[in-house]
């Protein structure tokens, strides 16, 4: 049986009040993990959609020999898109439910509670002399209200809209403390309902990036030619967090305010809720007696620059879509170094509720551009517009560049293949390959390697040099961000120094290899090494890459497991959390003592000893392997050092770090037609007002939170069936989708939330349109 892990980015966008769409998605991408956590762990199937989700894994792995798990672990999001990842990744890191967040969204992201009292009207006549006001907005084209609407929502609707208008002019009409105690009203109940296990394998990294924007920006440092160093004002102030998923449930992603502070500060919509200012928690933790032991690492961690001028109190948070409506870059980052213990399919998912622009024949665009059209579009409807192509492009290269990569092993192979059978013998493959045979043929062959490449092993070994070097000093930097530098490079430049008193300012010896200076720093700091050999070897026991009929499917699978619990090994001492709690403080001294953090590192790590562990364990494998199969182990094992020798020094130091592309899928209106077609403006209620809809009437929140569980719902299962290597089975895609909307419309009658002239409705589309 093949295993295979589909691993999600999550990147949500902004969209005001089509937030709640957007967590009707995210909700079904919970349950489908829920799901893939259960099945994999052999628990009897759950009811409803998550039900439907666990038949259709199941179907996979008896109709394609295909074991799959989805594995949502980085989560990324702005404005109302932020504080659906912040609620998703405490779920999935938790093994708390989601229905609280539901809650959340359709009983009190309405316009009557989320409006400061202070703004309220105290009477109806108050303001009466505003009322055209509001007519004319509810009147004009375009914010008209839909037909599909019930008339005593319109009602509704129009008494809401009257009341904000005629309510505090010229202030933000929400409050920005009561939006606080949403939020932490809404973690409460998560955290009170009965947890289960997260929802990621035990020790796997969940990454949580929102962005958020600094009003008043803060000066950072900048490296010029001249002058040297130059300050200029930065305003994007993103909120990171990381945390390895708990064996257990029930265990915060981070501190609940902190939770509360990275949703509210990304989603502080700009004229209607005040800025966030940290003075806000700190009141919010007084009335609901929560404590925040963490707050100056906190706040050190995401604003080093104000901590380091006292200036922590002053700072205002507003939108993060003001400046990042389309938060790629973040999650791309977090892309880095991550485990792996299966074979990968890597996807990016970005919700856009609202893809569609203008029709070219709408009559709007032969319109001039008017004074107050100019100033709210360059404000804000340009910025949350601007395309993704960049962060696509990005993506895009490293695809490419792994394919590259693969065509280039590939062509090396039977050169490198001919090179170790002469160097060892055809013997080599007679004789037992226990931990000590091992060692002394890796050992062997990285020699007859370097002395081969000859001039060009020079390169190589700067190459390594350098890429090492780089990496520790970035561990240093971000174990101590309270040396507030600009970067890491005045880290690196003192290590380059140490590095050179120790003897390292020569590399290498002429043709014959590595000097012994070189040989000793190589074994005690080039993790990356290692991994790139594992990941070799990983990839040369995936059919994908290189077929091989003769060789079974389980004793393929057995290498694959055995070469990921190896690898393992590795990934545990990568990150700054596996140095300990105390390697901060060697890490902020490092610019008087940078012999200290060698040493540290080189003690804490244990490298060497770590390559006796894998050794016995590789040998273990072998053992078991099937002659032709352990035959391709050797030839990538020991033929490594020319692989690498070869193709470092080529691909910006990372080598065979990583031979998977990277996949784009997109979950919109637009992307989802199996119930009905017209995209957004035939399914969403929450676009009118300028996207402010849905907090103004319940009818409108509910109809577009099930619109997103359905079209979420179908595009689950797409993903899910993409992931296999043939072309989709149409007819079973359609019966599972009709069995997951048929559930999900069951779970939202039994719990009462929606209307049930709305589930009729969209029941009888489903039942006439899905078959």
């Amino acid at each position: 049986m093949r295993q295979k892990e589909l691993r999600i980015a999550l990147v949500c966008y902004g969209g005001v009040s089509l937030a709640v769409y957007m967590h009707g998605v995210t909700r079904e991408l919970w349950h489908l993990a829920r799901a893939s956590r259960d099945y994999h762990s052999g628990v009897a199937p759950r009811s409803g959609v998550d039900g439907v989700y666990t038949e259709l894994l199941a179907a996979i792995e008896d109709k394609h020999a295909l074991r799959l798990r989805v594995v949502p672990d980085i989560m990324s999001g702005a404005s109302a898109g932020g504080i659906n990842a912040v609620f998703l990744a405490q779920a999935i890191h938790s093994g708390q439910s989601l229905e609280p967040l539901t809650d959340l969204w359709l009983e009190v992201a309405d316009v009557d509670i989320l409006t400061d009292p202070d703004a309220k009207l105290r009477w109806r006549g108050g303001k009466i002399w505003a009322q055209p006001v509001a007519s004319f907005i509810l009147s004009r084209p375009g914010t008209e209200l839909a037909d599909q609407v019930a008339p005593e929502t319109r009602a509704e609707v129009r008494r809401k809209v009257s009341h904000l208008i005629r309510g505090r002019w010229f202030e933000p009409p929400f409050s920005g403390l009561g939006f606080s105690k949403l939020l932490e009203r809404a973690f409460t109940a998560m955290a009170a309902a009965p947890h289960e296990a997260p929802l990621l394998p035990p020790g796997h990294p969940l990454d949580l990036f929102v962005t958020t924007t600094d009003f008043h920006g803060y000066r950072e440092l900048l490296r010029l030619n001249s002058p040297p160093v130059v300050e200029d004002t930065e305003h994007r102030l993103p909120i990171y967090m990381r945390s390895n998923t708990p064996v257990e449930g029930g265990r915060d992603l981070a501190n609940p305010l902190e939770l509360v502070f990275a949703a509210r500060a990304t989603a502080s919509f700009p004229g209607a809720f005040p800025p966030l200012k940290i003075k806000e928690i700190d009141l919010l933790a007084a009335e609901t007696g929560r404590h925040w032991p963490g707050k100056a690492e906190f706040l050190d961690r995401i604003m080093p620059i104000h901590v380091m001028r006292g200036g922590t109190q002053n700072v205002s948070l507003i939108d993060g879509s003001v400046l990042v409506n389309k938060p790629f870059a973040g999650a791309i980052t977090a892309l880095r170094g991550r485990p792996a213990q299966r074979e990968v399919d890597r996807r990016f998912v970005y919700v856009d509720p609202r893809p569609e622009g203008l029709n070219p024949r709408d009559e709007r665009l032969a319109r001039d551009v008017g004074f107050f059209s100019a100033i709210f579009g360059s404000l804000s409807t340009i910025p949350r517009e601007q395309p993704i192509r960049d962060n696509l492009e990005q993506l895009q290269e490293q695809s490419r560049e792994a394919e590259r990569l693969g065509r280039i092993v590939a062509a090396l192979r039977p050169e490198v293949d001919a090179t170790v059978e002469r160097l060892f013998g055809r013997t080599l493959f007679l004789d037992r390959p226990t931990p000590k045979r091992l060692k002394a043929w890796r050992q062997k062959a990285q020699q007859a390697a370097a002395q081969q490449a000859g001039y060009a092993f020079h390169s190589y070994a700067q190459a390594k040099f350098s890429g090492i070097v780089t990496r520790l000093a970035r561990l240093a930097y971000e174990a101590a961000p309270s040396l507030h530098l600009p970067d890491p490079l005045a880290v690196e430049e003192v290590l380059r120094e140490e590095l050179g008193r120790r003897g390292l300012v020569k590399l290498s010896e002429g043709t014959s290899g590595a000097t012994p200076e070189a040989i000793g720093f190589f074994r005690e700091h080039d993790i990356g090494f290692r991994i790139r050999r594992l990941r070799l070897l990983a990839r040369r026991l995936a059919r994908d890459w290189e077929a091989d009929p003769d060789i079974p499917d389980d004793a393929l699978e057995k290498g694959r497991d055995a070469i990921y619990a190896i690898l393992a090994l590795y990934f545990e001492k990568e990150g700054v959390a596996s140095l300990g709690d105390d390697f901060g403080d060697v890490a902020q001294h490092v610019l008087a003592d940078p012999g200290r953090l060698l040493d540290t590192l080189d003690a804490k790590r244990h490298l060497i000893e770590t390559d006796d562990e894998a050794e016995v364990m590789l040998a273990d494998a072998l053992e078991l392997m099937p002659a032709n199969l352990k035959r391709r182990m050797l030839f990538a094992y020991l033929g490594f050092p020319f692989y690498d020798v070869a193709t470092l020094p080529l691909l910006r130091n990372e080598g065979l770090t990583e031979f998977d592309p990277v996949k784009v899928d997109r979950i919109s209106p637009d992307d989802a037609r199996s119930i009905r077609d017209g995209g957004t403006s035939a399914t969403l209620r929450g676009i009118e007002f300028y996207n402010f809809g849905a907090f103004f009437s319940r009818s409108y929140r509910e109809n577009d939170y099930l619109w997103g569980r359905l079209h979420g719902a179908e595009r689950m299962i797409d993903l899910v069936c993409s992931t296999m290597e043939h072309e989709h089975d149409e007819p079973l895609l359609r019966a599972f989708k009709r069995k997951a909307f048929l559930a999900i419309l069951d779970e939202e009658y039994a719990s009462g939330r929606c209307a049930r002239s709305l589930l009729d409705e969209v029941r009888a589309e489903v039942l006439e349109r899905v078959v």
